[in-house]
């Protein structure tokens, strides 16, 4: 939180660019169930019609036995589980490495993800800003890891603060 007034404080989303350390673990909470409307709705919204995804008589005969979730839903929920600890200061995204989805997942599924900071730089086009590059894994609630993924965010640090000069 930070404080903006006496007795008075705003929640803030993310961290500054100065508060990575190479080495750290962020565990992302809260976890994510998915069930077989947010597979169904993503698959079809993204025109993504495999029988995988939307046909349980289908899947049935599968060597899952059963649906599959979509893995570009996967991907973006676990994204999203990140933000909060990640990019929630970013300017921008730079790019995404090594998607690796190395484990099915299934409706009823309950999904987290941790990143861990693997290397940070001074930003040489924006002296206000660092490059911060994390792996992200899945995690299901058993354990077991179900993706993995590399991504590079340009973050901002507290002297180039655009949250003051938006109102946050």
């Amino acid at each position: 939180m930070k404080k903006i007034g006496e007795k008075r404080y705003r929640g803030e989303v993310g961290r500054y660019y100065e508060d990575f350390e190479v080495g750290d673990v962020y565990e992302h909470r809260p976890g994510r169930t998915i069930t077989d409307a947010d597979n169904i709705n993503f698959s079809l919204m993204t025109m993504n019609q495999h029988p995988m995804h939307c046909d349980a008589a289908y899947a049935a005969k599968s060597e899952f036995g059963r649906p599959l979730v979509n893995s570009g839903l996967t991907v973006a929920i676990v994204l999203g589980m990140t933000v909060q600890d990640v990019s929630g200061k970013a300017i921008a995204n730079l790019g995404w490495q090594d998607i690796k989805l190395t484990g099915p997942v299934f409706p009823g599924d309950t999904i987290y993800a941790e990143s861990e900071v693997l290397d940070k730089r001074e930003s040489r086009s924006r002296p206000g800003a660092g490059i911060v590059k994390v792996r992200t894994t899945g995690k299901k609630a058993d354990g077991s890891v179900f993706m993995t993924f590399d991504r590079s965010a340009l973050i901002q640090k507290r002297d180039g603060n655009i949250d003051d000069q938006a109102g946050y």
